[in-house]
């Protein structure tokens, strides 16, 4: 349970002061829902960081007023003009002077009455803004701050600038996260004591404060010492929580599965191709676990097309040699089918029985799926989260094969291990995953790399063009059509968007329509499960020549004739995103290309990006300039591929703190196993803090 301490954290964001139902809606858009609840939770208002500072703290007399820089400056009000009778759209002008020169405030759509109040002729005012120069004379247009004498000790002089969302503005957010300050209880110090002396931080709750009332610019500063100490509280939650996870999984004990290869020999002999070198590792490490007593947890990393699927079924005919079963889980409906095609035809030729099971089969289709994992009849299943629903009990699991490993939680990972008896697991991820992170989110398993693309594989050849030749880029995809080429046209949004200026995937399909006729069609997230089920079959096969999709395609899609893919708008995407839709490519015999098309002018990142897309294919590479580029940003696109997030750690600033994390989680867990102690008590509270609860679920259970 949860303890009671963190109560008022874990309460919906209405029940903070000026926060009604229309700003919680408005909060859960910006800082996500809780999955129980479906609420904005007050705890995630506290790691909603400011991006940035508007520094008041300028405050010259008008004549040293710089145009184009934000100056607080103090004015003695003369004089209101309104705007003529008639003319709305002219701005209403505030008239102001002080001992240095004169000052114009503009406002448009302004309501006269208001103004007069706030600006009464006579009057000495502070107002804060940025300076513009008007025909030669100076003016602040919508000031930020207005406040009397007596109200200048409240003005923000330093003031966070937060990431926002539609309708929220940066002050409602300020107000709502000075609440969820306020919520803040005492809780105890789950840091050790001399680390905090020798690094000097602050405690948890003053760390908060610094951060979200920054009195200096290092207090909002991601390298300054309240946020390290923020970022090093989740390094640590999440190194406690896996070292749990690793050690918990161990202590289970496991059960020798060592086959005698004989279905794995049938299988090879079916394959189109021989094993790479690094497929043949690979397979030997898993068999090694598999024939040890203790249980198997390892992430099998393979760049985009290395053969990870035939690894993972070799895998699983080995535990079918023992007579137990496997399930193989993949995020997406549309995977698990592929990986169903990909596997059935060879476990098949192997005498093994394969099932599918997602959302979608239901009644009748269900009924004999359950009856055979129950009764031991179906050897492997495969499926999406419906594997692990309560209802589908297997008579021998043996062997839990997970597909885009960081899609699914640690929980749900543990959920699927808890239908059998000492659950071997092989985790699987097609995204590379530079070092630093493989120790942050997957420091509890064993790692094995598949450096070598399947022999065939052609390199894919990438260009970087401007959208403004997109009839040339068009006119071009024809010709390939015409020869008989597949393409993929990948678009960032499903539908138009007025904010963003983004050809949507729906306007780009109604775009080539007229060009393609019924040779075009579309996909995405959006779609029902059989109608991207048909989009998919006629691309497959190639009566569908254009596909103009979403990243629903991103992973694991395998159609060997499409050679060409097209990424709009590609500066808009992450790096490790551009290369998994890449990989979609030049899996066939056909020579492939990937067109990157930007609209300019590229910001330094976004061109450093692309650049790295034409000059390498290596995935690993690749990672690792993602995580330098990102930096203080979402590692590996983690929004659109679904890694675990941080709230507060920023990779290019704090991982150098990781391996401190990691040393103290082991070392806390050493001496205390099931966080009984006085410090054990502080760091399950930390645990709960970070939502690192099926970690707690682990301790709790023995």
């Amino acid at each position: 349970m949860r303890p009671t301490i963190l109560n008022p954290l874990f309460a919906p964001v209405d029940s903070l002061p000026g926060v009604g139902p229309r700003l919680a809606k408005l909060f859960a858009n910006l800082i996500g829902a809780d999955e129980e609840t479906g609420a904005a939770l007050v705890v995630d208002l506290l790691w909603h960081l400011p991006s940035g500072l508007v520094d008041r703290r300028h405050q010259p007399t008008i004549s040293g007023a710089v145009p184009g820089t934000i100056a607080t400056l103090r004015v003695t009000v003369d004089k209101h003009r309104p705007s003529p009778p008639g003319r709305s759209r002219a701005p209403y002008r505030v008239q102001c002077h002080d001992e240095t020169g004169d000052l114009t405030l503009v406002f448009f759509h302004s309501n006269a009455g208001w103004l007069e109040k706030q600006l009464p002729v006579g009057e000495v005012r502070w107002v804060s803004g940025t300076v513009e120069d008007f025909g030669g004379a100076l003016q602040i247009v919508h000031p930020d701050y207005i406040v009397d004498e007596e109200d200048f000790a409240k003005l923000p002089l330093l003031e966070p600038i937060y990431p926002r969302t539609a309708g929220l503005s940066g002050k409602v957010i300020a107000k709502a996260a000075t609440g969820a300050i306020e919520a803040v209880p005492d809780l105890p110090e789950w840091q050790d004591q001399s680390w905090i002396r020798q690094r000097k931080w602050m405690p948890f709750k003053l760390a908060l404060e610094t951060v979200h009332h920054p009195q200096t610019p290092d207090d909002a500063s991601e390298d300054g010492p309240a946020w390290k100490r923020l970022a090093y509280d989740e390094l640590l939650a999440g190194q406690l929580a896996l070292t749990i996870v690793r050690s918990r999984m161990k202590k289970v004990g496991g059960r020798s599965r060592g086959g005698d290869g004989h279905l794995r020999r049938k299988i090879v002999e079916a394959l189109p191709f021989s094993l790479t070198g690094s497929q043949a590792t690979a397979v030997q490490d898993i068999l090694a676990d598999l024939a040890d007593p203790t249980r198997m947890l390892r992430l099998l990393q393979g760049d985009v097309g290395s053969g990870k699927t035939v690894v993972g079924l070799l895998a699983m005919a080995a535990v079918a040699e023992t007579g137990s079963q496997s399930a193989f889980m993949a995020p997406t409906e549309l995977l698990a089918r592929q990986h169903f095609r990909t596997i059935q035809p060879l476990a098949e030729a192997a005498g093994l029985s394969v099932a599918i099971l997602t959302g979608r089969e239901k009644g009748k289709e269900r009924e004999p799926v359950l009856q055979g994992i129950a009764d031991g009849s179906i050897d492997i299943l495969v499926g999406t989260h419906a594997l692990f629903q309560t209802g589908v009990a297997f008579a021998d699991l043996g062997l839990a094969v997970v597909d885009e490993q960081h899609r699914f939680g640690v929980h749900q990972r543990l959920a699927l291990a808890a239908k059998g008896e000492a659950v071997d697991m092989l985790v699987m991820t097609a995204t590379p995953i530079p070092r630093t992170l493989l120790l942050t989110h997957f420091g509890d398993m064993d790692v094995t790399k598949l450096t070598e693309k399947p022999a065939g594989r052609k390199p894919v050849s990438t260009a970087v063009v401007s959208l403004d030749r997109l009839s040339d880029v068009v006119a071009g995809i024809q010709r390939q059509v015409e020869a008989g080429a597949q393409v993929y046209w990948v678009c960032p949004l499903v539908e138009e968007s007025e904010e963003l200026d983004i050809a949507s995937a729906e306007e780009r399909y109604a775009a080539l329509q007229p060009v393609f006729g019924d040779q075009v069609a579309l996909i995405h997230g959006r779609m029902s499960g059989a109608d991207k089920d048909d989009v998919m079959r006629g691309f497959i096969d190639g009566t569908t020549r254009v596909l103009v999709a979403t990243t629903v395609i991103e992973v694991g899609v395998d159609v060997p004739d499409a050679s060409v893919m097209i990424i709009e708008h590609a500066e808009r995407f992450g790096l490790a995103q551009l290369h998994q839709l890449r990989g979609r490519v030049g899996r066939g015999r056909a020579e492939s290309s990937c067109l990157l098309l930007y609209k300019g002018p590229l910001g330094e990142t976004s061109r450093a990006r692309l650049e790295i897309m034409r000059e390498t294919d290596d995935g690993f590479r690749i990672a690792e300039e993602d995580l330098k580029l990102r930096g203080g940003g979402e590692v590996l696109g983690t929004r659109q591929s679904g890694m675990p997030e941080f709230r507060v750690v920023r990779t290019g600033v704090h991982l150098d703190m990781l391996e401190a994390a990691r040393d103290d989680a082991r070392l806390a867990l050493e001496k205390d196993p099931g966080l009984e102690g006085e410090r054990g008590a502080a760091l399950r509270t930390l645990l709960y803090l970070f939502r690192k609860d099926a970690a707690m679920r682990l301790i709790e259970a023995g």
